[in-house]
Protein backbone atom coordinates (compact mmCIF):
# COMPACT_ATOMS: atom_id res chain seq x y z
CA UNK A 1 0.00 0.00 0.00
CA UNK A 2 0.97 3.93 -0.67
CA UNK A 3 2.08 5.60 2.47
CA UNK A 4 -0.39 7.92 3.77
CA UNK A 5 -0.04 11.40 3.94
CA UNK A 6 -0.18 11.57 7.55
CA UNK A 7 0.66 8.12 8.99
CA UNK A 8 -0.67 7.27 12.45
CA UNK A 9 2.12 7.96 15.40
CA UNK A 10 2.00 5.71 18.43
CA UNK A 11 3.74 7.52 21.15
CA UNK A 12 3.08 8.31 24.61
CA UNK A 13 1.71 11.80 25.82
CA UNK A 14 4.17 14.09 26.54
CA UNK A 15 3.52 16.66 29.56
CA UNK A 16 5.42 19.57 28.44
CA UNK A 17 4.49 20.39 24.24
CA UNK A 18 8.43 21.31 23.89
CA UNK A 19 11.97 20.57 24.74
CA UNK A 20 14.29 23.37 23.50
CA UNK A 21 17.64 21.92 23.75
CA UNK A 22 20.98 25.03 23.72
CA UNK A 23 24.21 23.66 21.96
CA UNK A 24 26.88 26.68 21.08
CA UNK A 25 25.66 28.24 18.18
CA UNK A 26 21.73 26.13 17.77
CA UNK A 27 18.72 26.15 19.50
CA UNK A 28 17.51 22.90 18.51
CA UNK A 29 14.09 22.77 18.74
CA UNK A 30 12.43 19.06 18.85
CA UNK A 31 8.15 19.18 19.57
CA UNK A 32 7.54 15.84 21.24
CA UNK A 33 3.87 16.40 20.21
CA UNK A 34 4.62 16.83 16.60
CA UNK A 35 2.89 14.26 14.03
CA UNK A 36 6.34 15.05 12.45
CA UNK A 37 9.03 14.47 14.58
CA UNK A 38 9.73 12.44 17.69
CA UNK A 39 12.38 11.33 20.44
CA UNK A 40 12.62 7.22 20.82
CA UNK A 41 13.57 5.14 23.37
CA UNK A 42 14.56 1.02 23.35
CA UNK A 43 11.29 1.00 24.49
CA UNK A 44 9.28 2.67 21.98
CA UNK A 45 11.64 1.89 19.21
CA UNK A 46 9.31 -0.75 17.45
CA UNK A 47 5.88 1.56 17.54
CA UNK A 48 7.35 4.80 16.17
CA UNK A 49 10.04 3.52 13.72
CA UNK A 50 8.99 -0.36 12.70
CA UNK A 51 5.70 -0.38 13.06
CA UNK A 52 5.00 3.47 11.66
CA UNK A 53 7.59 2.31 8.68
CA UNK A 54 4.84 -0.07 7.35
CA UNK A 55 2.43 3.40 6.90
CA UNK A 56 5.32 5.07 5.02
CA UNK A 57 9.28 5.89 5.22
CA UNK A 58 10.97 7.07 8.85
CA UNK A 59 14.21 8.54 8.74
CA UNK A 60 16.01 8.00 11.75
CA UNK A 61 18.45 10.06 13.00
CA UNK A 62 21.39 8.75 15.30
CA UNK A 63 23.08 11.50 16.98
CA UNK A 64 24.54 12.93 19.94
CA UNK A 65 24.59 16.42 21.78
CA UNK A 66 28.89 16.74 21.76
CA UNK A 67 29.22 16.01 18.31
CA UNK A 68 29.21 19.69 16.00
CA UNK A 69 28.26 17.63 12.54
CA UNK A 70 25.07 16.63 14.35
CA UNK A 71 23.86 20.21 15.53
CA UNK A 72 24.95 21.54 12.09
CA UNK A 73 22.17 18.53 10.77
CA UNK A 74 19.33 18.84 12.95
CA UNK A 75 18.32 22.26 11.16
CA UNK A 76 18.51 20.43 7.84
CA UNK A 77 16.12 17.80 8.58
CA UNK A 78 13.51 19.67 10.79
CA UNK A 79 13.57 21.97 7.68
CA UNK A 80 13.30 19.14 5.04
CA UNK A 81 10.70 17.13 7.19
CA UNK A 82 8.27 19.97 7.52
CA UNK A 83 8.57 20.29 3.96
CA UNK A 84 7.19 16.79 3.42
CA UNK A 85 4.19 17.60 5.69
CA UNK A 86 3.72 14.23 7.07
CA UNK A 87 4.97 12.43 4.43
CA UNK A 88 8.26 11.39 6.34
CA UNK A 89 8.82 11.25 9.74
CA UNK A 90 11.92 12.19 11.97
CA UNK A 91 12.90 9.85 14.73
CA UNK A 92 15.56 11.00 16.93
CA UNK A 93 17.83 8.78 18.97
CA UNK A 94 20.37 10.13 21.44
CA UNK A 95 23.28 7.88 21.44
CA UNK A 96 24.29 8.95 24.81
CA UNK A 97 21.13 8.37 26.74
CA UNK A 98 19.95 5.03 24.93
CA UNK A 99 22.94 2.80 23.78
CA UNK A 100 20.67 -0.43 23.03
CA UNK A 101 19.30 0.66 19.58
CA UNK A 102 22.40 2.42 17.93
CA UNK A 103 23.89 -0.89 19.41
CA UNK A 104 21.41 -3.16 17.53
CA UNK A 105 22.27 -1.25 14.32
CA UNK A 106 25.76 -0.90 14.26
CA UNK A 107 25.74 2.46 15.06
CA UNK A 108 30.29 3.83 15.35
CA UNK A 109 29.72 7.47 14.62
CA UNK A 110 27.19 10.14 14.40
CA UNK A 111 25.59 11.60 12.63
CA UNK A 112 23.86 8.46 11.32
CA UNK A 113 20.71 8.51 9.59
CA UNK A 114 18.70 5.12 8.47
CA UNK A 115 15.49 5.12 6.64
CA UNK A 116 12.94 2.29 7.64
CA UNK A 117 10.13 1.04 5.30
CA UNK A 118 8.37 -2.19 6.16
CA UNK A 119 10.10 -2.67 9.19
CA UNK A 120 13.66 -3.15 7.36
CA UNK A 121 16.23 0.01 6.90
CA UNK A 122 16.51 1.27 3.21
CA UNK A 123 19.17 3.57 3.43
CA UNK A 124 22.35 5.00 5.44
CA UNK A 125 23.77 8.13 5.42
CA UNK A 126 27.34 8.81 7.46
CA UNK A 127 28.25 12.49 8.40
CA UNK A 128 26.67 15.60 7.36
CA UNK A 129 24.22 15.89 4.33
CA UNK A 130 22.50 18.00 2.63
CA UNK A 131 18.92 18.73 1.86
CA UNK A 132 19.53 18.53 -1.42
CA UNK A 133 21.26 15.31 -1.34
CA UNK A 134 18.87 13.41 1.27
CA UNK A 135 15.40 14.98 -0.83
CA UNK A 136 16.82 13.38 -4.15
CA UNK A 137 16.71 9.99 -2.19
CA UNK A 138 13.40 10.65 -0.14
CA UNK A 139 11.29 11.20 -3.24
CA UNK A 140 11.98 8.05 -4.49
CA UNK A 141 9.66 7.24 -1.21
CA UNK A 142 7.51 9.62 -0.01
CA UNK A 143 3.73 9.52 -1.69
CA UNK A 144 3.32 11.56 -4.89
CA UNK A 145 0.14 11.92 -6.40
CA UNK A 146 -0.24 9.56 -8.48
CA UNK A 147 -0.26 7.01 -5.51
CA UNK A 148 -3.77 8.19 -5.09
CA UNK A 149 -5.01 5.57 -7.72
CA UNK A 150 -3.83 2.66 -5.99
CA UNK A 151 -6.23 2.43 -2.93
CA UNK A 152 -8.90 2.68 -6.13
CA UNK A 153 -7.11 0.26 -8.18
CA UNK A 154 -7.13 -2.02 -5.62
CA UNK A 155 -10.64 -1.84 -4.87
CA UNK A 156 -11.72 -2.47 -8.31
CA UNK A 157 -9.68 -5.54 -8.39
CA UNK A 158 -11.25 -6.87 -5.21
CA UNK A 159 -14.67 -6.27 -6.78
CA UNK A 160 -13.56 -8.71 -9.82
CA UNK A 161 -12.94 -5.54 -12.54
CA UNK A 162 -9.37 -6.63 -12.89
CA UNK A 163 -9.16 -5.35 -16.42
CA UNK A 164 -10.32 -2.03 -15.32
CA UNK A 165 -7.99 -2.68 -12.37
CA UNK A 166 -4.67 -3.02 -14.51
CA UNK A 167 -5.74 -0.37 -17.20
CA UNK A 168 -5.76 2.41 -14.09
CA UNK A 169 -2.49 1.35 -13.32
CA UNK A 170 -1.01 1.36 -16.47
CA UNK A 171 -2.14 5.07 -17.34
CA UNK A 172 -0.56 6.60 -13.83
CA UNK A 173 2.20 4.69 -14.75
CA UNK A 174 2.24 6.48 -17.98
CA UNK A 175 1.72 9.67 -16.61
CA UNK A 176 4.52 9.24 -13.84
CA UNK A 177 6.81 6.73 -15.07
CA UNK A 178 9.25 7.51 -12.16
CA UNK A 179 7.27 6.31 -9.27
CA UNK A 180 8.24 3.02 -8.15
CA UNK A 181 5.28 2.11 -6.48
CA UNK A 182 2.93 1.85 -9.44
CA UNK A 183 4.68 -0.66 -11.05
CA UNK A 184 5.08 -2.81 -8.06
CA UNK A 185 1.56 -2.60 -7.51
CA UNK A 186 0.90 -4.56 -10.55
CA UNK A 187 3.54 -6.89 -10.00
CA UNK A 188 1.69 -7.68 -7.29
CA UNK A 189 -1.67 -8.43 -8.61
CA UNK A 190 0.01 -10.44 -10.68
CA UNK A 191 2.06 -12.57 -8.35
CA UNK A 192 -1.85 -12.83 -6.34
CA UNK A 193 -2.61 -14.30 -10.03
CA UNK A 194 0.15 -16.52 -9.90
CA UNK A 195 1.34 -14.82 -13.23
CA UNK A 196 4.89 -14.49 -12.01
CA UNK A 197 6.67 -15.28 -15.18
CA UNK A 198 4.65 -11.95 -16.61
CA UNK A 199 5.79 -9.78 -13.36
CA UNK A 200 9.14 -10.70 -13.39
CA UNK A 201 8.87 -9.06 -17.47
CA UNK A 202 7.76 -6.21 -15.86
CA UNK A 203 10.15 -5.23 -14.18
CA UNK A 204 12.63 -6.36 -16.53
CA UNK A 205 11.15 -3.42 -18.47
CA UNK A 206 11.41 -0.73 -16.23
CA UNK A 207 13.73 2.16 -16.56
CA UNK A 208 17.29 1.43 -14.74
CA UNK A 209 16.40 3.98 -12.25
CA UNK A 210 12.83 2.66 -11.33
CA UNK A 211 14.21 -0.99 -11.66
CA UNK A 212 16.75 -0.14 -8.88
CA UNK A 213 14.29 0.63 -6.49
CA UNK A 214 15.04 -1.55 -3.21
CA UNK A 215 11.38 -2.35 -2.76
CA UNK A 216 11.32 -3.56 -6.67
CA UNK A 217 14.33 -5.27 -6.14
CA UNK A 218 13.23 -6.85 -2.81
CA UNK A 219 9.84 -7.72 -4.89
CA UNK A 220 12.49 -9.38 -8.09
CA UNK A 221 13.99 -11.95 -5.58
CA UNK A 222 10.40 -12.72 -3.99
CA UNK A 223 9.51 -13.89 -7.42
CA UNK A 224 12.59 -15.65 -8.98
CA UNK A 225 11.45 -18.22 -6.18
CA UNK A 226 8.24 -18.70 -7.26
CA UNK A 227 9.46 -19.39 -10.51
CA UNK A 228 11.56 -22.18 -9.16
CA UNK A 229 8.31 -23.64 -7.63
CA UNK A 230 7.81 -27.55 -9.44
CA UNK A 231 3.37 -27.46 -8.90
CA UNK A 232 3.19 -31.13 -10.10
CA UNK A 233 5.16 -32.00 -6.87
CA UNK A 234 4.32 -31.69 -3.17
CA UNK A 235 7.03 -30.33 -0.58
CA UNK A 236 6.85 -33.93 0.98
CA UNK A 237 7.50 -35.48 -1.60
CA UNK A 238 10.72 -33.26 -2.44
CA UNK A 239 11.89 -33.90 1.52
CA UNK A 240 11.44 -37.87 1.08
CA UNK A 241 13.32 -37.79 -2.09
CA UNK A 242 16.23 -36.25 -0.86
CA UNK A 243 16.22 -38.83 1.64
CA UNK A 244 16.88 -41.20 -0.42
CA UNK A 245 19.41 -39.17 -2.84
CA UNK A 246 20.53 -36.53 -0.74
CA UNK A 247 22.52 -35.37 -3.94
CA UNK A 248 20.36 -34.52 -5.82
CA UNK A 249 20.69 -30.67 -6.08
CA UNK A 250 17.54 -29.64 -8.16
CA UNK A 251 14.97 -31.37 -5.95
CA UNK A 252 16.94 -29.25 -3.07
CA UNK A 253 16.64 -26.26 -5.24
CA UNK A 254 12.40 -26.43 -5.69
CA UNK A 255 12.61 -27.46 -1.53
CA UNK A 256 14.23 -23.41 -1.14
CA UNK A 257 11.27 -22.14 -3.59
CA UNK A 258 9.07 -23.90 -1.42
CA UNK A 259 10.44 -22.86 2.20
CA UNK A 260 10.92 -18.83 1.08
CA UNK A 261 7.38 -18.87 -0.71
CA UNK A 262 5.90 -19.79 2.92
CA UNK A 263 8.29 -17.43 4.34
CA UNK A 264 10.23 -20.39 6.18
CA UNK A 265 13.22 -18.55 6.05
CA UNK A 266 15.48 -19.98 8.21
CA UNK A 267 14.43 -23.45 7.05
CA UNK A 268 15.56 -22.01 3.42
CA UNK A 269 18.97 -20.57 4.40
CA UNK A 270 19.71 -24.13 6.43
CA UNK A 271 18.87 -26.05 3.02
CA UNK A 272 20.96 -23.56 0.76
CA UNK A 273 23.95 -24.34 3.35
CA UNK A 274 23.73 -28.19 2.90
CA UNK A 275 23.65 -27.08 -1.06
CA UNK A 276 26.67 -25.42 -0.51
CA UNK A 277 28.57 -28.26 1.62
CA UNK A 278 27.54 -30.64 -0.65
CA UNK A 279 28.23 -29.37 -4.22
CA UNK A 280 28.96 -25.56 -3.89
CA UNK A 281 29.22 -24.62 -7.45
CA UNK A 282 25.91 -25.92 -8.26
CA UNK A 283 24.18 -24.04 -11.08
CA UNK A 284 26.43 -21.07 -11.38
CA UNK A 285 26.76 -21.00 -7.83
CA UNK A 286 22.79 -20.82 -7.04
CA UNK A 287 22.83 -21.40 -3.45
CA UNK A 288 25.21 -18.23 -3.02
CA UNK A 289 22.99 -16.49 -4.84
CA UNK A 290 19.60 -17.41 -3.29
CA UNK A 291 21.32 -16.71 0.30
CA UNK A 292 22.09 -13.12 -0.92
CA UNK A 293 18.53 -12.88 -2.17
CA UNK A 294 16.99 -13.79 0.83
CA UNK A 295 18.89 -11.37 2.83
CA UNK A 296 17.86 -8.78 0.68
CA UNK A 297 14.36 -10.43 1.42
CA UNK A 298 14.92 -10.05 4.69
CA UNK A 299 17.10 -7.08 5.55
CA UNK A 300 20.44 -7.19 5.67
CA UNK A 301 20.26 -6.85 9.53
CA UNK A 302 18.24 -9.19 10.16
CA UNK A 303 19.06 -11.56 12.28
CA UNK A 304 18.81 -14.28 10.27
CA UNK A 305 20.69 -12.37 7.49
CA UNK A 306 23.76 -11.93 10.41
CA UNK A 307 23.25 -15.18 11.36
CA UNK A 308 24.05 -17.19 7.78
CA UNK A 309 26.21 -14.14 6.59
CA UNK A 310 29.60 -16.18 6.99
CA UNK A 311 28.87 -18.79 4.87
CA UNK A 312 28.65 -16.46 2.09
CA UNK A 313 32.23 -15.59 3.14
CA UNK A 314 33.32 -18.91 3.37
CA UNK A 315 32.30 -20.24 -0.10
CA UNK A 316 33.49 -16.28 -1.74
CA UNK A 317 35.54 -16.76 -4.56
Amino acid sequence: MAPVATPCIQTEHKTNNTLILHFNYYAMIETLESPYIHAATAENFASLVLENSNLGPVLVNFWSKKAGPCLRLYPVLDKMIHHYAGRVLLINIDTESDVAIPREYGITSVPTLKLFRNGQVIETWHGYQSEEDLTRVLDIYVARDSDQILPKAIQLYTEGNSTQAYEMITEAIINDPVNPRLPLAMCKLLKHEARYAEAMQLIDSLPDDVRGNPEINQFKDILSFYLDLDPTIELNALLSQIKTSPGDMAARQRIVAYYVTQQRFEDALNELVAIMNTEPGYNDNYAQKAMLKIINILGTEHKLAVTFRPHLRRYAH
